[in-house]
Formats: structure tokens, C-alpha cells, sequence
């Protein structure tokens, strides 16, 4: 996954850097050893960066001047930030399980303390988002089956996202179909 990151994050901040733009403080959920992170920070030098993620993968990291790690459980409560990063997280889990996840982001974005109200980006497939291209609505397929196998989660098209979302209690949100079967979704309470 880390190889994976490293592309990831090289797509998004080129195509999509303006969505980072202004934010001062991200937390990337389920971040993994921080590949992610790691790219954000360097992109945006100002912007204060925390990994959060099982005790057992961030034990032993170090972080750097706007780079940290938190260990924790995201089921339990998401660190405050104006941002949250959701990468290629939610489709592991059940529908259940991922508004249980949402509504801990939210509360995250909204902390007392935060001048405004942030946002979540989620970085996932939109199955069907690819207007009909055969060769990636195979992909799709595939990637669904393989989520509902392994994982007990699923591949969502738009309409499942947006059931999520706003079981979550969210208000609005926006796809940015960039990213190949894969795109980035900006989440607003």
C-alpha cells in the first residue's frame, strides 16, 4: 500500500491541490506508516499533519516538525483537525460501520475550538463514475467482489455514497472523478 500511496499522492496534489489549499491542519485516518501524510506535509509545508492509526503500526514512527503520529481507534474518536483524510478506508467496512466512522469525522471537523466547520476528503472508488469504460467498470467489479470477500465491505456508486453521507449527517458533498476508478470526494456538515 505504501508504493501505492506514493503514486496517490502525486495524482491528487497535482490534480487536486487546491482542495488542500488553506487548510491548516489534516488528520490522515488509517494512514498507514504516513506515505500520504508524508506528501501533503511537503506540498504544504504550513499544514500540521497527524497519522492516526492502531497502536500497534505508529509505536514505533517518528514524526517531524509537521508531522505526527497518533495512535488510537477511529471507531472511538478522530483527533480534531479541519481536515480529515479518508484513503481507500471505507470500503473496507460495512455501511454500518462506515457511518459510525463518518459521524466520528464529523465530530472531528466540528470540535470546540475550530473556527469553522472543515471538511472530509475520501479517497475511493465511485463505481461507474468512468461513463461506461469497459475496462474499468471490470476493475470495479472486481475490486467489489474482492472488498465484500475479504473485508466485508463493498465498492459504492454514487447514490450508496451519498446514503452514507447523509446518514452521517452531512449536508453536502462534491466528486471529483480524477483519479481513474478511483476519486477524491470532498465531505461538508
Amino acid at each position: 500500500m505504501a508504493r501505492d500511496s506514493i503514486l496517490a499522492s502525486k495524482l491528487v496534489l497535482n490534480k487536486c491541490k487546491g482542495i488542500f489549499e488553506g487548510v491548516s491542519s489534516l488528520v490522515d485516518v488509517g494512514g498507514g506508516v504516513g506515505t500520504m501524510a508524508k506528501g501533503i506535509t511537503e506540498a504544504f509545508p504550513h499544514m500540521d499533519c497527524t497519522v492516526f492509526e492502531l497502536p500497534h503500526v505508529v509505536s514505533d514512527l517518528q514524526g517531524c516538525k509537521n508531522l505526527k503520529y497518533v495512535a488510537g481507534d477511529m471507531f472511538q474518536g478522530v483527533p480534531p483537525a479541519e481536515a480529515i483524510l479518508l484513503k481507500w478506508m471505507l470500503h473496507n467496512w460495512s455501511d454500518e460501520d462506515c457511518v459510525k466512522i463518518l459521524k466520528r469525522c464529523k465530530q472531528a471537523i466540528m470540535s470546540k475550538g475550530q473556527q469553522k466547520a472543515g471538511k472530509v476528503i475520501i479517497i475511493d472508488m465511485v463505481r461507474e463514475n468512468l461513463n461506461g469504460h469497459e475496462g474499468s467498470i471490470e476493475t470495479q467489479l472486481f475490486f467489489d467482489l474482492q472488498m465484500m470477500v475479504e473485508a466485508g465491505g463493498m465498492e459504492r456508486n454514487e447514490k450508496e455514497w451519498a446514503k452514507l453521507f447523509f446518514d452521517a449527517g452531512f449536508l453536502n458533498y462534491k466528486i471529483h472523478p480524477v483519479l481513474g476508478t478511483r476519486a477524491l470526494i470532498e465531505l461538508y456538515p
